[in-house]
């Protein structure tokens, strides 16, 4: 009885298992069938839509933002030649060489005259001796130098608060700062004319962002009592110079509100800082206030210090936590030593010619009344180097660069749309403590001289125009009525 009841087990489970696994093997080639038809489908249909997709969205020579770069390069071009990256051959100091040729330029802002100073260039030099021209590491992983410390110590010495933290460019500073300190919980406001690096910090935060009316304190204050409490941090940035206009901000006002509504004070100095002050401490210094009560200053090297990078100033805790936990500071090589030698230098020697800031300042204002007295449009700009003259067209703007630089060997770059508004197109001037009286009067004259020329021969274009279509109309007219006598004629009486 057992052993067949062995054997009957044995035989049936066998023949289950055999059935089933013919089974499977049946259902998987159907499934894998099926799968493979679908598959087939699938990629037939993709290679259906993926033909519909118009070239322009994967060549870039079809990208229509660059065709239109393209287009407006080409008007550009057909009034002279392009004023856009054009080679300096030189140490760019109130002249530069492009083309062979000698220019006075006001398109750098080698504000205090530090580029190629040779105090500066020798500290830049000997660092390359001693250290190499990189760190080729992160600072938090092997690229540390001596000079980082130094130089970092020099800034908040100078500015007057604990620590700072020097970065590889101004844009990259303010973008990776205010997108690490601030997030989806917080709101960032911001001047209406902020730098674009302050607006993509913003947009890499997730913040709420709030654009304020342009060195408006009230705007911002009656604005912060509508929302702050909608939100943990609320980060206020304002800058030290604005660039575009050449005007400064009330600083005293805008840490009043700051303040008032306990919120945190940004303020970018990149083009104040060497710049205002009787040392060149920046805003802080031109103000007299308390340097403690801004919690954010941020700066470039590039422009009064003739270097390259960025930096962060406050106390010792920020500094800290952004030099841990700040990704575009932690993932990046560190600064490399002869750019943190050429701005330690810079300052050093800044400190001991503070006629350099004074001379800066004092260019900047007689060429600012120069062009007044012209009847040239300045806009807000006050008490700093940073001039613009006002045109407003965009087109004429760049054709008045064209004739600056071919006919009196001037350079000076335009800001045009979208950089600007289309009314606020301008050609912008940066006066350094190297311009001399001479060379100011001379490119006043210039400007006036070739934009009065412009002026003219656009408005003898549009009265012939107008004439030629005057005349057409007329003509028409006249056509008009000819046909019509004619017409009348054939009506019966």
């Amino acid at each position: 009885h057992l052993l067949r009841a062995a054997d009957a087990v044995l035989e049936e489970w066998n023949r289950i298992k055999a059935e089933d696994a013919a089974a499977e093997a049946e259902a998987a080639a159907a499934a894998a069938a099926a799968a493979q038809k679908q598959a087939a489908e699938l990629a037939a249909k993709h290679a259906k839509d993926v033909d519909s997709i118009p070239a322009e969205m994967f060549d870039f020579d079809l990208r229509p933002e660059y065709v239109a770069l393209k287009e407006g390069l080409g008007r550009m071009e057909m009034t002279g030649p392009n004023v856009f990256f054009r080679p300096h051959e030189s140490i760019t100091r109130s002249t530069t060489i492009m083309d062979g040729c000698e220019f006075l330029t006001f398109s750098n802002y080698n504000y205090i005259a530090m580029a190629g100073e040779p105090y500066v260039v020798g500290a830049a030099k000997n660092a390359v001796d001693k250290y190499g021209t990189t760190v080729s590491a992160s600072r938090v992983a092997g690229g540390e130098k001596p000079l980082h410390r130094e130089l970092e110590t020099a800034i908040a010495n100078l500015i007057g608060v604990e620590d700072s933290i020097v970065m590889l460019g101004g844009h990259t500073t303010n973008v990776n700062t205010i997108g690490h300190l601030c997030g989806s919980e917080d709101v960032v406001l911001y001047d209406a004319l902020a730098h674009n690096s302050i607006v993509q910090g913003c947009i890499l935060s997730g913040s709420k962002r709030v654009s304020f009316p342009h060195n408006d304190f009230a705007a911002l204050d009656n604005i912060l009592t509508g929302i702050r409490m909608k939100y943990k941090r609320a980060l206020i940035i304002i800058e030290g110079i604005y660039s575009v206009d050449g005007d400064i901000p009330n600083l005293p006002e805008f840490i009043q509100v700051k303040q008032k509504h306990k919120c945190l004070l940004m303020v970018d100095e990149a083009h104040s800082i060497g710049v205002l002050g009787a040392r060149g401490a920046g805003i802080g210094e031109y103000h007299g206030v308390n340097p403690t009560d801004v919690d954010i200053w941020m700066g470039t090297l590039s422009k009064a210090f003739s270097s390259a990078g960025g930096y962060i100033a406050g106390k010792t805790s920020l500094v800290e936590y952004l030099k841990y936990t700040a990704p575009g500071f932690v993932f990046s090589v560190g600064m490399s030593p002869p750019n943190a030698a050429a701005a330690l230098a810079s300052i050093q020697l800044m400190l001991k010619e503070p006629e350099r800031v004074s001379r800066c300042i004092a260019r900047g204002k007689f060429f600012l009344e120069a062009a007044k007295v012209r009847g040239l449009d300045t806009g807000p700009s006050f008490d700093t180097p940073v001039v613009p003259i006002v045109i407003g067209n965009s087109f004429q703007c760049i054709r008045l660069s064209q004739a600056l630089m071919k006919n009196h060997k001037i350079g000076v770059h335009p800001m045009v749309y979208p950089s600007v508004p289309e009314d606020g197109a301008r050609l912008r001037f940066f006066v350094t403590a190297a311009h001399t009286e001479e060379h100011l009067l001379r490119a006043a004259d210039a400007v006036l001289e070739e934009w009065n020329r412009i002026k003219a021969e656009d408005a003898a274009a549009e009265a012939e125009a107008a004439a030629a279509a005057a005349a057409a109309a007329q003509k028409q007219a006249a056509e008009l009525a000819a046909k019509h006598a004619k017409d009348v004629d054939s009506i019966p009486a």
